[in-house]
């Protein structure tokens, strides 16, 4: 018997990738959610402190990433995604005032590393050789990989892995970091641009999922918290959505997009991550001074990471642990030093927002990777999905949507068997 439904539980972007790949095939598919907007962790929503609307944090994602670009496409996404033509990685130390900018050829051949207006300033064509090391991965820290000193790592490769895995990186999964490296700079720089979401993340990829869902025929219902499920034998047999246990058809599969700690409660013996790192978000309403870059590492200061949008500037740290009780203005006011230092703006702070997820991303040590389960579970119409599922990448956008493609496949694929 094939599975002619499917009830997708949650409507981040790994479920509606689940539910988009499903629909395409012809299932019918009903996702439920049970905040008050889709989008999960990508949602975008109108701030009244700020008369603006934000994105709950700032998502990259890279021209290389192959499920990006196969979501968009499937469900017709229209909103750019901006950032600069080339591989273009503009830095700022705070303390000193340098500036730099790592500028990444197109091609696979990294001729960059030999140009010493393109690679790490202060660095020799000898400090990259160990990064081969790191591209080999392993189940270890990167600190037992490679070195973890010199301008090489300081000034490029630990602010980039500190953004893609949200963990310190010397402690972090090497496999991780060289699944993503792989994927990225080890392609050249047409893999690796820098490519943000503008305005918004919901216009980017969550509003015209939802709308492509709903023009199928399987629209998003909000508001609809699973509770339980109830196992017989080998399937997955009701949901309880509040109002008492739902009958799951013989013919339907269920996909579990939630987050690791709901998805635990609810699956008996399922095995997930158990440690997760913070992320801070700062956002300003003062337009981008003409010439700012899209995006800016900062060294040396509170905020990482800059970007800038026409109608606002928003800030961005990673591992934020550190950070989260920190009270919300304090944190403004920092912020907001460390913008008017980078871009050069002499202006008092103007509206702010702070947004602080204490559990934005499993830590991305070898021990909490490990703990990763499969999208496939033991009951036979029962699928994982979610960035924290077995993805071989970080908690990204990228690894997000694959997790739903693969629940997916395994639905369709074991729906035959």
């Amino acid at each position: 018997m094939s599975f002619a439904r499917a009830t997708v539980a949650g409507a981040g972007l790994a479920g509606l990738s689940a539910a988009v790949v499903l629909t395409r095939a012809g299932v019918a598919v009903d996702v439920r959610d049970s905040a008050a907007q889709a989008g999960g962790r990508c949602r975008s929503y109108h701030d009244r402190q700020l008369g603006l609307t934000i994105d709950n944090g700032n998502h990259l994602v890279l021209s290389g990433n192959p499920a990006v670009a196969r979501f968009r496409s499937m469900i017709g996404a229209a909103a750019p995604l901006a950032g600069p033509p080339h591989a273009d990685y503009a830095f700022c130390h705070l303390g000193t005032g340098e500036r730099w900018t790592v500028r990444i050829n197109d091609g696979p051949l990294p001729w960059w590393i030999g140009a010493k207006r393109r690679r790490v300033p202060g660095s020799r064509i000898a400090d990259y050789l160990p990064l081969a090391r790191l591209l080999q991965g392993g189940d270890v820290r990167i600190d037992s990989r490679i070195p973890t000193a010199g301008p090489v790592w300081t000034k490029l490769l630990e602010p980039v892995l500190l953004a893609a895995l949200n963990t310190a990186p010397a402690e972090s999964s090497a496999a991780l970091a060289g699944a993503v490296l792989r994927e990225t700079v080890a392609k050249g720089g047409r893999a690796m641009r820098p490519r943000i979401a503008e305005p918004t993340l919901a216009a980017a990829f969550v509003d015209p999922a939802i709308a492509w869902l709903a023009d199928q025929g399987a629209p998003v219902t909000l508001g609809r918290r699973l509770r339980a499920l109830a196992f017989e034998d080998d399937r997955v047999v009701a949901l309880d959505w509040g109002d008492g246990p739902e009958p799951v058809a013989a013919d339907t599969a269920v996909v579990l997009a939630l987050p690791a700690w709901v998805a635990a409660d609810l699956v008996p013996g399922l095995a997930v991550p158990t440690e997760h790192r913070a992320i801070v978000n700062g956002h300003f309403a003062f337009p981008a001074p003409v010439g700012a870059p899209t995006m800016l590492g900062l060294l040396g200061g509170t905020a990482e990471w800059v970007f800038a949008f026409p109608d606002r500037l928003s800030v961005t740290v990673s591992a934020a642990d550190h950070l989260v009780d920190r009270d919300r203005e304090d944190l403004a006011r920092g912020f907001w030093a460390d913008i008017g230092a980078a871009l050069g703006i002499d202006a008092p702070m103007p509206r702010w927002q702070v947004v602080k997820e204490k559990r934005a991303t499993f830590a991305a040590t070898p021990e909490q990777d490990a703990l990763r389960p499969p999208a496939r579970t033991r009951w036979r119409n029962l699928f994982l999905a979610g960035d924290w599922t077995r993805t071989g990448l970080p908690s990204t956008i990228e690894g997000a949507i694959r997790s739903g493609e693969t629940a997916a496949a395994l639905a369709m694929t074991r729906a035959s068997l």
